[in-house]
């Protein structure tokens, strides 16, 4: 399953482009039931739409699904921000550290970056942001839509892209850090906020 989600967000298999299990049998060298199982898989954290009696397609990209999605996740970004600045500990402070550190190290502007990478240590990070607040059932909602939002980003976030087309970050990642450890929570809010703004509107030119 793994293989396929990555190449669906790697554009190797394209928004729209139907799935057939025999060519992608040949495609990653495996047997039909567990390519089927891998579709279903995927279908249900919505990678692929299954259409009855005429097959199966890797979903499709829109303009008003990726606004709900950031949308979706401004709103529980919000809520989980304010929470884990009230609630957060020192492990909390600890881990966002971390986190930060870790993706500073990746510059996704260079063409060599790996990308899966990247967006795993970017995740990591904003996922670190919320942890302190101590609201596990927000949190999965959040994991969910941050999920869907990955396809997009990667429509933005791409090594084939020159230089000054791909994604920089101008320390905005730092900026929200610290003022999510200064415990300034106007100005936490309101940088995840423009950053989230930001991708939205960069993606939005690419779709």
């Amino acid at each position: 399953m793994e293989m396929i989600r990555q190449d669906i967000l790697n554009g190797e298999l394209s928004p729209g482009q139907k799935l057939v299990v025999a060519e992608l049998k040949d495609r990653y060298s495996v047997g039909a039931s567990p390519i089927r199982e891998a579709l279903v898989q995927l279908s249900w954290r919505r990678y692929v739409d299954f259409a009855p009696q005429k097959g199966c397609w890797v979903s499709p990209v829109s303009v008003a699904e990726l606004e709900d999605l950031f949308d979706s996740c401004q709103e529980l970004s919000k809520v989980l921000l304010k929470r884990a600045i009230e609630k957060g500990d020192e492990a909390w402070e600890l881990e966002i550290l971390t986190s930060f550190h870790k993706l500073s190290r990746i510059n996704p502007a260079e063409s060599e970056t790996n990308f899966k990478e990247w967006e795993l240590r970017h995740s990591e990070f904003h996922l670190a942001l919320l942890a302190g607040s101590q609201s596990p059932t927000m949190l999965g909602l959040y994991r969910e839509v941050y999920e869907q939002i990955e396809r997009y980003r990667h429509i933005w976030v791409s090594q084939h892209r020159a230089y000054e087309e791909r994604y920089h970050d101008n320390g905005e990642h730092e900026a929200m850090m610290k003022a999510v450890l200064e415990k300034d929570t106007e100005r936490a809010l309101g940088l995840i906020s423009k950053h989230s703004d930001r991708a939205m509107e960069m993606i939005k030119a690419y779709l």
